[in-house]
């Protein structure tokens, strides 16, 4: 991935905390606010990465309570990007 001047790179580790997990609904909200930045978002867990802008590609992470995933963003808002996706997960995704 080459950025330019402008673009920011950034990732950070977050640990899933709601009880359930990235189910169906905590990861449509994960894509929702993903989709709310420019910049290229992925997910990782373990050794496997998935664009952070697909529902299909978060559900296959399969991360439940306890999992750690490392969101890495980069564009002019990745910064942004993660800060955002971070609150959704620190915060349970608003269900714990």
């Amino acid at each position: 991935m080459e950025l330019t001047e402008d673009q920011v790179y950034t990732e950070k580790t977050f640990t899933i905390k709601n009880k359930l997990g990235l189910h169906a609904r905590a990861a449509s909200q994960f894509v929702q606010v993903a989709n709310n930045f420019d910049a290229d978002i992925f997910v990782t867990r373990n050794e496997q990465e998935v664009n952070g802008k697909s529902i299909m590609g978060i559900l296959i992470l399969a991360a439940a309570k306890g999992t750690q995933i490392t969101v890495r963003a980069a564009g002019s808002d990745a910064d942004g990007a993660v800060a955002a996706l971070g609150e959704l997960i620190d915060q349970g995704f608003g269900e714990d």
